[in-house]
């Protein structure tokens, strides 16, 4: 009977250090994963972030040359009476809305906004811009 509880007790200890062991390296895994995942994570925005910050550099810039163009016409307009002036507020009106929405995504990218969501800033930054295109093309 001795002999049979000294081997249970064997058995017994060493299958509780085989659970440890396994439980230490499972989590010892765990935690290497979620520190990899984060740390992808953040290169991986950075990334993304970089390029949309290049997206709204170029923005700025189509806004700028567009500005100029209506700048240079509005002398033309303010000129032609009332009925014109209209005309040229309206069309500035588009642009005026095109830097709002430049400027939304600015301030998406200050505010370290998710990556999708300044993605849908810039597509609709793109198109207030090309609204506000075709409205100085009317012109």
């Amino acid at each position: 009977m001795r002999k049979s509880r000294l081997s249970l007790f064997k058995s017994t200890s060493m299958m509780i250090s085989v659970v440890g062991i396994i439980m230490i390296v499972s989590t010892i895994i765990v935690v290497a994963y979620v520190g990899y995942s984060m740390v992808s994570s953040d290169i991986t925005n950075e990334i993304s972030s970089g390029t949309q910050y290049d997206e709204l550099a170029e923005l700025k810039a189509e806004y700028g040359n567009l500005s100029v163009k209506f700048d240079n016409i509005k002398a033309t307009y303010y000129a032609g009476g009332p009925d014109q002036v209209k005309i040229y507020n309206d069309a500035k009106l588009e642009l005026t809305r095109a830097n709002s929405a430049i400027e939304n995504v600015q301030s998406a990218l200050d505010a370290g906004k998710p990556s999708n969501d300044v993605d849908s800033r810039i597509v609709f930054a793109k198109e207030k811009l090309e609204s506000a295109n075709k409205a100085y093309n009317s012109l």
